[in-house]
């Protein structure tokens, strides 16, 4: 039995989110379709992580287990193959045993691309979150430094939050503009539930200036869900890279060969 780690970039818009559900089209399900074919047998593909109903990927980690006799090449272009147009395989290679894409990961990155202009798009509908009124990056990046470190984030944490623990290590936040799209960088030990949408929906009520920076702190004191903003839209979140030790020797920061994204 061999084990092999895939690379995988998707439009969320076209799937339920990764895992699979009954009578709906999940990246999960169309994975284990198109390498259970390849492979020629039933499998389970493992991801770094479970992205929601409308959040993409340039870069999702995942990995499986066949007894089949295939070339790497086979795992990248023949799954790719039997894969609908929203979902590609990036590259293939074969891993040790000990290697699990959810379990051995030490951090995971995200991007939120955000439209800040009066017109909503149409072009990049469902590629990019959307706001018509201007906001402060200045206050928003100020706001942002209450993130980095370890706390408890259940104040951006989902009700059906699944995770044993609500506390996480933020690694990096860092928030920038190129014309009109605004971009934000997170990178994290492990995320919750909406978890990046949350922070989005808090970031963006400070950079309006409904609040200072400093209420990103009592926020996250305050440990309660039902006291910060609303989850803002999954349109513009990507999932751009996972990381892992290096003895595994896997390329997986994120490569903006589309630019921002």
């Amino acid at each position: 039995m061999k084990r092999f780690a895939l690379a995988v970039e998707y439009d969320g818009q076209a799937f339920n989110g990764w895992q699979i559900q009954p009578d709906r089209q999940t990246v999960q399900g169309v994975m284990e379709q198109a390498v259970g074919k390849m492979a020629g047998h039933p499998l389970r593909v493992h991801a770094a992580g479970r992205t929601d109903a409308g959040v993409h990927a340039t870069r999702q980690i995942v990995h499986f287990d066949t007894d089949a006799n295939r070339p790497v090449t086979a795992w990248v272009r023949g799954v790719n193959s039997f894969l609908p147009a929203g979902v590609s395989v990036l590259w293939a290679q074969e891993v040790p045993e000990h290697f699990h894409s959810r379990f051995v990961a030490t951090a995971r990155h995200y991007r939120y691309l955000l439209l800040q202009h009066p017109i909503r798009p149409s072009l990049l509908a469902g590629k990019v979150g959307w706001l018509h009124q201007p906001v402060s990056i200045e206050a928003m990046q100020a706001a942002s430094a209450y993130l980095l470190g370890e706390h408890d984030f259940s104040s951006f944490r989902a009700a059906e939050c699944q995770a044993l623990s609500p506390v996480k290590q933020m690694l990096r936040v860092e928030i920038g503009q190129q014309a009109n799209m605004l971009y934000f960088d997170f990178s994290a030990t492990a995320f919750l539930h909406h978890m990046v949408r949350n922070i989005m929906g808090a970031l963006l009520h400070i950079g309006k200036g409904n609040e200072s920076p400093d209420w990103m702190a009592w926020l996250l004191a305050q440990q309660n869900r039902a006291v910060a903003p609303p989850t803002f839209m999954p349109d513009g979140l990507y999932l751009t890279g996972v990381s892992y030790p290096a003895e595994f020797g896997l390329a997986t920061e994120p490569d903006r060969r589309y630019g921002l994204i």
